[in-house]
């Protein structure tokens, strides 16, 4: 009896060790090339701010207010979107040697890459905590419903690991999906309240945030974040569910033709 108890353990234990590890090496090995090393994990969302805001606040004068930390909450989520489905697309090429020559399978090669981006979000959020808080003017300080964002991107990562899913998929027959993927994400991040107002997205776009649930997720984000409130509770749970559906059909697309990316890639 105790054997039979502690065995699983044991194996989940070294399982989850294992994820850990590899995402901690993919993190570090994405900047080891750099000269910046892991400051430019840090460094490139502060330059993405930077450059958003002259270009809406100082240029076309937007009168959000805590413009800077409007924006950093966007593209952070945006960015960990972005990095963990483009990023993706290939991976079932480019990791091939893991799940070929070693016992990894390959829902745990996604998953720690997904853990590798993570890492940098995580960076990213504590600094834009530190920034809201102790530099923004108009900032409403730190809450207890701050804590919503850990179940907000825990949606993000399931909605982005069943993309990466169904993207890599298609990319053992379709390798015109990279290319096409580029051009959707370019439409997609102007069609997302990253830089202006939510009244004025719902205004020109009534709804959109249940058809974009990228959208949803920037903007219940920014009520747990900045504004203090809860999350719109209908938005939150309507983007749950798009994830889990997205993630069930990802895996059925994997375990159909994943099977085959051995021979075809």
């Amino acid at each position: 009896m105790i054997n039979q108890i502690t065995l699983p353990k044991a194996f989940y234990s070294n399982k989850l060790e294992r994820l850990w590890l590899l995402a901690k090496i993919e993190f570090k090995l994405r900047y080891y090339e750099n000269n910046l090393g892991l400051l430019w994990a840090l460094l490139k969302p502060l330059m993405d701010v930077a450059i958003y805001y002259i270009v809406f606040k100082t240029i076309l004068k937007t009168d959000l207010e805590a413009f800077a930390s409007y924006l950093f909450v966007g593209l952070i989520l945006w960015n960990f979107f972005l990095e963990s489905t483009a990023g993706t697309i290939q991976i079932l090429q480019t990791k091939k040697y893991l799940y070929e020559y070693s016992n990894m399978n390959k829902l745990e090669i996604y998953i720690s890459t997904l853990l590798s981006n993570s890492i940098g979000f995580f960076f990213n959020l504590v600094m834009f905590i530190l920034f809201f808080n102790f530099v923004e003017a108009d900032s409403y300080g730190l809450s207890a419903l701050n804590l919503w964002i850990i179940p907000i991107f825990i949606n993000l990562f399931i909605l982005s690991l069943g993309l990466s899913f169904i993207l890599s998929s298609i990319y053992i027959f379709a390798k015109d999906i990279t290319q096409i993927w580029q051009v959707f994400t370019s439409g997609l991040f102007f069609l997302s309240p990253i830089f202006y107002k939510f009244s004025l997205f719902t205004e020109a776009l009534p709804n959109f945030e249940y058809i974009n649930p990228v959208a949803g997720i920037i903007i219940n984000a920014r009520n747990v974040l900045m504004y203090q409130q809860l999350p719109n509770m209908e938005l939150f749970i309507f983007d749950f569910g798009y994830a889990f559906f997205v993630l069930f059909l990802g895996l059925i697309m994997l375990n159909k033709l994943g099977a085959k990316a051995a021979e075809k890639l």
